[in-house]
């Protein structure tokens, strides 16, 4: 038979308080389980996880069976034989109480006696029920100053008026709309007046952007220097300048090979583009110093741009068209 004396009960109730909320001891009392949220201790900074509080009525009871019948399938013994146990552990129970006036419960609290004998219950804090918080235990946090940020916010406060900032801002805001109001009412007003304007200016700007565009063709010429080694000896050529004039008049769209500031080198290419077939050209010195040699001029720019794609896929990838003032 199993030994009464060494049977500690409390051992099986504090398992139980895991997952009931109410374990009863027979002919003694319930100890109850009340969940706690996570808790702060401002006078102290500390922080206790979420809980299990437990709680003690010794107004209930009566045996529910469920304590007598956790120590049966513990200890695989009968249920009589753990309802006996348990009355038994109570007769030591209330002897320790009416001796020492007090009994601990391990890992559950304590009970004592007050002044009209009955029975005071006091919780053990180190033990959390609460299987959720396991792992989890109270910390702690050091006290963050806040004196330091309070003094810097009043130091930037006074040296930046941030009020008057936000006013000059909020003024400047309105000028910019009142001007804005402006300026579409007044092209709501304007706008019948001013578009057939508004196309003579288009006309113009076009005729400047032209200009500018054979005017950056030009200047390509001079900026187009072509550095030939060993140059051929020179060769005397005699050109025949009325017909030349009479060519540039009726064959304006000129292909360019290459722009020289060596006449010697500009002869040299010539005489490169007439042996591989080309009606080449070499033109005087222009105003820059330069001696331009073409690969050929044409009457049309049809021509030309025909002329300057077989070039470029042939010969020279960079040839460009330059057109004569008609």
């Amino acid at each position: 038979m199993y030994n009464f004396v060494t049977m500690k009960i409390e051992t099986y109730i504090a398992q139980l308080l895991y997952r009931y909320q109410c374990v009863t001891v027979p002919g003694f009392g319930a100890f109850l389980t009340e969940t706690q949220s996570a808790q702060l201790n401002e006078s102290t900074n500390s922080f206790f996880p979420p809980k299990k509080m437990v709680s003690f009525n010794s107004q209930i009871k009566n045996n529910d069976g469920l304590l007598a019948n956790h120590i049966a399938h513990t200890e695989k013994t009968s249920y009589g034989f753990a309802v006996s146990a348990i009355a038994f552990e109570i007769l030591n129970w209330t002897k320790a109480l009416e001796e020492d006036g007090i009994l601990h419960l391990k890992n559950i609290g304590e009970i004592r006696l007050n002044n009209d004998n009955k029975l005071v219950f006091s919780p053990n804090q180190q033990n959390n029920y609460l299987t959720t918080s396991f792992g989890l235990t109270p910390f702690v946090s050091p006290l963050v100053k806040r004196e330091n940020f309070e003094k810097e916010i009043q130091r930037i406060e006074k040296k930046e008026p941030v009020q008057l900032y936000a006013d000059q801002e909020r003024k400047s805001s309105n000028s910019y709309l009142k001007y804005a109001a402006i300026f579409v009412l007044g092209l709501g007003i304007t706008g019948s007046i001013g578009y057939p304007l508004y196309q003579q200016q288009i006309a113009n700007q076009t005729l400047i952007v032209e200009g500018t565009v054979q005017k950056k063709v030009q200047n390509k010429i001079q900026e187009a220097t072509f550095l030939i080694q060993n140059p051929l000896p020179a060769v005397t050529l005699s050109v025949d300048t009325s017909k030349t004039e009479t060519a540039e008049k009726t064959m304006p769209y000129h292909i360019i090979a290459g722009a020289f500031r060596s006449e010697q080198n500009a002869k040299k290419a010539y005489n490169e583009l007439i042996k591989n077939g080309y009606e080449a050209r070499m033109l005087p010195e222009n105003k820059h110093g330069l001696f331009p040699v073409l690969y050929g001029s044409y009457a049309t720019m049809t021509e030309a741009e025909k002329a300057q794609r077989e070039i470029r896929k042939a010969e020279n990838p960079d040839a460009w068209i330059l057109i004569e003032n008609l």
